[in-house]
């Protein structure tokens, strides 16, 4: 079973001085769980962030994710080791192929047994995939098996709510990650969420979060506030309904906020 934990912060678009205030102040407040990526280009401030924390190693999960450019068998574990070096750390807890790029000219399958390569070196204690469509899964599976897959990272919202892709995952034992649970912060203007919000004295964001979690997600997600960061960890004490959960069911409409050009697959 996989052990991911359902609670983190992201780190996507946070940079210099504002990622290490932003890390600083989740640690601070008790958040345990660190995601981030190579192209982020905020692993050396995160792992920074971390050491001046003073929390130990062995509390935290931390996340980071191969770039495209690094997918190849000669350059993946390198480029994973200098990735623990800008984290101050001797191994990961959670590596991913942050994109499937489909047209890049590395087949899934070095890829992949690259990144298996990493986990048996002990430089990561877990791997997972990244913005794969159900039929990359297949193949993914194909080549680490099913049970080497901790965990699908991938776009998800009350707005896109992946449920071909999601019910494949729980077929197959994978963990759903979402990014991006508030599309962007659009889900937090939502007529239908900002009603649950009152009736639970409630945020928007913390409905949209609590619904994630309630289905079974992990969710990351990510702010410079101090206030917004404390107020986002209370969504795990928030239980919505099932009038509450059947009411953003019916808020799905495809609102998928990241797709680039060359590194998305075609979806599901």
């Amino acid at each position: 079973m996989h052990s991911i934990p359902a609670f983190g912060l992201g780190t996507f678009r946070l940079q210099g001085q504002v990622v290490i205030g932003s890390v600083r102040s989740g640690l601070e407040l008790g958040y345990r769980t660190i995601d981030t990526a190579q192209i982020y280009g905020n692993e050396a401030e995160v792992g920074e962030a971390i050491a001046a924390s003073g929390v130990a190693r062995d509390e935290l999960f931390l996340t980071t994710k191969i770039w495209v450019d690094n997918y190849s068998r000669s350059k993946l574990v390198p480029s994973l080791k200098e990735s623990l070096t800008k984290l101050r750390t001797d191994r990961v807890d959670l590596t991913l192929i942050h994109w499937p790029a489909p047209d890049n000219g590395v087949p899934l399958e070095e890829f992949m047994s690259a990144l298996a390569d990493a986990k048996a070196q002990g430089l990561t204690r877990q791997i997972g995939i990244s913005n794969f469509n159900i039929d990359l899964t297949k193949q993914a599976i194909a080549v680490v098996g099913k049970e080497n897959i901790a965990t699908n990272q991938i776009e998800l919202s009350p707005y896109l709510q992946n449920r071909k892709l999601v019910e494949f995952l729980a077929e197959q034992g994978i963990h759903v990650t979402s990014y991006m649970t508030l599309a962007y912060g659009k889900v937090l203007n939502d007529p239908v969420i900002g009603q649950i919000a009152k009736r639970h004295e409630a945020t928007p964001a913390q409905v949209a979060l609590a619904w994630a979690l309630q289905r079974g997600y992990s969710v990351i997600p990510s702010s410079t506030k101090r206030e917004n960061l404390a107020s986002n960890l209370l969504a795990q004490q928030l239980v919505l309904t099932a009038d509450d959960m059947a009411q953003i069911a019916a808020l799905e409409r495809n609102g998928r906020e990241v797709s680039p050009e060359g590194l998305a697959p075609v979806w599901d």
